[in-house]
């Protein structure tokens, strides 16, 4: 793809590249700065709803209304960065003294450690998932794994298993933490149910079954991912380590990664300090008072954060992933440089596209028999992707505008490729001029994925309001400075595809 768009994008002169830097860049300053005022002018009032907490800093309130991040950041206190420091000690030391019982010993660890925080009966109810799958997988009947394994996610969704399992820990903080795992889990016995029938590996079952343990219970990866397949879990992990240079460089890798990590960390807690946005979007009366720059900047700050938050949730586990000798996928991309549907889904999270594509898009026909198995493979995974995170209203819309996107974005593309569009655009378009048009589609393209993160990340009442003051109440006055704002983001957006760092 970025060869594709190397090859057919002309560069732009070099005062024009950096207009639109410069444009972009202060917009989103401009933005928190205005959201940072309000949110300044409004603390008192979000204080009095318990919504802010004290800063980590003293004179500093802090927003902790994001819950995934508070939850991460209480279990990382707790226990989570204490195995993984006796994760990366076990896997150091059988690496160097006993390489042979590296994976079982990583293997066993990991059992051991979910088995001190989710308890014996969580990690039973993963022991009778992994055991149900694996039973069906022997009978090489993808269709009859891919039931099996439905039907094992939709019990997370059964109000009375979950108020069993509820009742099995003494905070609700315990419960999510197995709904998360077993959900995470939930894709791995996918991918090794489809391997095993598409091509079972050459070994024993008891062999097949010590290696889907491996793959489930590896720790770095067990709470919240990143996705790898069984394929390739398994490839990286019997690799011989004479064929890797890792350990040679493996020290400053460790310390140059974790300094970035902790990098993150410390931008997102500083935008949660500074813009008070989780708490805000959560309030409709502050939402229709926000004026046009701040509106803009909570939309911008609400995806700009989800980013870098995943830069820490993701960059942990795949730096000890590495030092294992696994390749995990690339971390997300920024959001700020995405200009298309298509391309926020290839490379936000990477591992989940490629999940996607190999066990659910390429075996529905893809794009190999035409527009209506490619719209049919694409909704179904859009249709996963809604059923795995929960099933709920504002997920349904958040996946059929994310399928509707795709499905356009690609209707374009053949458009305008087709033997009648293409001489015309040829012949009376520069190349530059070609690539300022695809940026003008792009921004409007880019203003409905923005639409459809906002769904995703603060639920149907953000978007709707977001919709009515920008495109109904503002279609004159907000939706063309915006645009025209985006259209920068999407310049700069095909700039870094086309020369990438």
């Amino acid at each position: 793809m970025a060869a594709k768009l190397k090859a057919q994008l002309a560069p732009l002169p070099w005062a024009e590249v950096l207009v639109y830097w410069v444009l972009s860049f202060g917009s989103h300053l401009y933005s928190f700065y205005e959201l940072h005022r309000f949110s300044k002018e409004h603390e008192a009032g979000l204080e009095k709803g318990f919504l802010l907490e004290e800063g980590l800093l003293q004179g500093f309130k802090r927003d902790p209304s994001d819950f995934e991040w508070s939850f991460w950041n209480e279990w990382a206190k707790k226990s989570l960065l204490w195995t993984l420091v006796g994760h990366v000690a076990i896997s150091r030391l059988s690496s160097i003294f006993y390489p042979k019982f590296r994976v079982p010993a990583l293997t066993i660890y990991g059992i051991l450690t979910a088995s001190s925080v989710l308890g014996i009966k969580g990690v039973a109810v993963l022991l009778l998932h992994l055991i149900l799958s694996f039973s069906v997988a022997q009978l090489q009947k993808p269709a009859l794994s891919w039931a099996c394994n439905l039907l094992l996610l939709c019990t997370l969704q059964f109000q009375p298993l979950q108020e069993i399992q509820r009742g099995w820990y003494k905070t609700e903080e315990e419960y999510y933490l197995l709904l998360f795992s077993v959900a995470v889990c939930g894709l791995r016995f996918i991918s090794f149910s489809l391997e095993h029938c598409w091509c079972p590996l050459d070994c024993g079952g008891v062999v097949q079954l010590c290696w889907l343990f491996s793959y489930t219970f590896y720790h770095p990866f067990f709470y919240n991912g990143p996705i790898i397949t069984y394929k390739d879990y398994v490839e990286q992990m019997w690799r011989p380590a004479e064929e890797s240079d890792m350990d040679k460089s493996a020290f400053r890798y460790f310390v140059l990664r974790s300094g970035r990590i902790i990098l993150w960390w410390c931008i997102v807690e500083y935008m949660i300090h500074v813009m008070y946005m989780h708490s805000i979007q959560s309030n409709e009366t502050y939402l229709e008072i926000l004026s046009p720059w701040a509106l803009g900047g909570l939309a911008l700050a609400l995806v700009q954060f989800f980013y870098v938050k995943y830069l820490v949730l993701f960059g942990l586990p795949s730096m000890l992933a590495t030092l294992d000798k696994l390749v995990p996928p690339n971390l997300p991309r920024c959001v700020s440089i995405m200009y298309s549907f298509t391309g926020m889904w290839r490379h936000f999270d990477e591992g989940l596209y490629r999940w996607l594509i190999r066990y659910i898009y390429v075996p529905l026909g893809g794009s190999r028999h035409g527009l209506l198995y490619k719209m049919l493979s694409t909704g179904l995974s859009f249709g996963f992707v809604c059923l795995w995170h929960g099933g709920h209203d504002y997920l349904q819309y958040w996946a059929l505008m994310n399928w509707v996107g795709v499905v356009v974005e690609n209707g374009l593309k053949s458009l305008f490729a087709s033997s009648f569009i293409h001489p015309i655009v040829e012949q009376n378009f520069s190349a530059a001029m070609k690539r300022r048009c695809i940026a003008l589609l792009s921004a409007f393209s880019t203003a409905m994925l923005i639409l459809s993160n906002l769904v995703f990340l603060g639920g149907i009442h953000v978007g709707r309001i977001f919709w009515k003051r920008v495109f109904i109440q503002g279609w004159s006055t907000m939706a063309p400075p915006m645009l025209a704002f985006l259209y920068c983001f999407a310049q700069i957006g095909l700039e870094w595809t086309s020369h990438p760092p």
